[in-house]
């Protein structure tokens, strides 16, 4: 069995954690068969203050990657000081020794940047933060035009509900595009 583990923050953004979360939980729901659960950590497994004030409770704290096959990290105004956060980033390369994919929605992709996990690949964020990850990383190649850009071992989204896209094609990626559809359909969600 595989996990999906979603980081939460304070000053994450809702949408950028739940959005994805509402996809690969109905993924585990329809099919549990493919092997796949999906969990919610922070930094000490206690409850966070999202962006715009919800409080979200995590499953784990930060220490337990075992068995952890993808890696989110949303964005949100949190980010900034994450980018900053020295622990936070040897925990960030840490993860990346230890997790398969990393993915990041929205400004999530900056703390990847700082951390050095991006040097020369293609990546996105949120379009206000499009100058930000330029900044943090000249190596990147910034695409402002892409909801989501696979690069293999990262993927990186464009701003809050390009997640649930992004979180769509992982499950086409990890499963099948028929899975991914048929989520998409239970979810009820027409991005067109």
């Amino acid at each position: 069995m595989s996990r999906i583990d979603i980081l939460l923050f304070d000053g994450v953004e809702e949408l950028d954690a739940v959005g994805p979360w509402e996809i690969f939980a109905a993924w585990a729901h329809l099919h549990p068969e493919d092997g796949w659960t999906v969990r919610m950590i922070s930094p000490d497994g206690a409850p966070v203050v999202c962006a715009k004030g919800l409080v979200l409770a995590a499953h784990a704290g930060l220490d337990d990657l075992d068995g952890t096959g993808v890696l989110l990290h949303p964005g949100g105004i949190g980010t900034r000081a994450l980018m900053r956060d020295e622990r936070h980033l040897d925990w960030v390369r840490a993860a990346r020794e230890a997790v398969p994919l990393l993915a990041s929605v929205c400004s999530g992709s900056l703390v990847y940047a700082a951390a050095g996990l991006l040097r020369g690949k293609r990546a996105t964020t949120h379009w206000g933060a499009l100058d930000l990850l330029a900044k943090a990383d000249p190596t990147v190649v910034v695409d402002a035009h892409a909801r989501w850009v696979d690069e293999g071992d990262i993927v990186s989204s464009a701003g809050v509900s390009a997640g649930i896209d992004m979180a769509l094609h992982l499950v086409s990626r990890l499963a099948t595009p028929e899975r991914a559809e048929e989520v998409r359909h239970y979810v009820d969600y027409a991005p067109a």
